[in-house]
């Protein structure tokens, strides 16, 4: 029987677990297994704390997507205008901590997995709503009826972007990354400057 108290820290264990063993091989094909044995246990204790491989890679899911609300969340309260906002949700959205070789993996086997899993489709689908809602949010004062198809096209450069560096053999730049989307939203808006706003409608937990 599992030591009490031991189920968080192995589960938090075999969700890191996930995010690596997908991150190495790039694909969904990593098996139960292999997840356990680089947390350290037997794969009969990760079925029973979750079941099955999706339900193991999905708890990843929510961990990568809590960390990366956790860091919009926390940049759009300090930032005053409407441009700082729309500059913190995509810096956060390249950031250190989401933007990294594993992740990345992960993101590209999780639109993978949410064309088959209506569990996987349901989670990318409040990650879509709330990364949408933020950026037309910020872009109203800025672009006015503009601003919903400037979030749509910010959101499918993210997306994009991720796609794109799972397959490149080089090490991620954020730094890059967010230079060239905000470019496209430079030539969108004509102006680097934005109104005082009040920060709200941040990003929630996404489960």
């Amino acid at each position: 029987m599992p030591k009490l108290g031991m189920e968080p820290i192995r589960k938090a264990a075999l969700v890191k677990a996930t995010i690596l063993e997908i991150g190495r091989l790039r694909s969904l094909d990593v098996t139960v297994t292999q997840i356990a044995k680089r947390a350290g246990m037997s794969s009969a204790l990760a079925h029973h704390y979750f079941g099955s491989k999706d339900e193991i890679f999905l708890a990843a899911m929510r961990h990568i997507l809590t960390i990366y609300a956790a860091e919009v969340r926390g940049a759009l309260m300090i930032s005053k205008t409407a441009r700082g906002r729309l500059e913190a949700i995509l810096r956060m959205s390249f950031s250190a901590r989401n933007f990294y070789g594993e992740s990345i993996g992960a993101w590209l086997n999780f639109y993978v997995l949410a064309q088959t899993a209506p569990k996987a489709a349901r989670l990318l689908a409040v990650y879509q709503r709330r990364l949408n809602s933020n950026l037309v949010h910020a872009l109203r004062p800025l672009a006015s009826d503009r601003a919903t198809a400037i979030a749509l096209t910010l959101g499918a450069l993210i997306d994009g972007v991720y796609l794109r560096e799972a397959l490149a053999p080089k090490a991620p730049d954020g730094d890059a990354a967010v230079t060239m989307i905000l470019n496209y939203l430079d030539l969108e808006l004509g102006r680097t400057s934005a109104p005082m706003i009040s920060p709200s409608n941040s990003f929630g937990a996404p489960l």
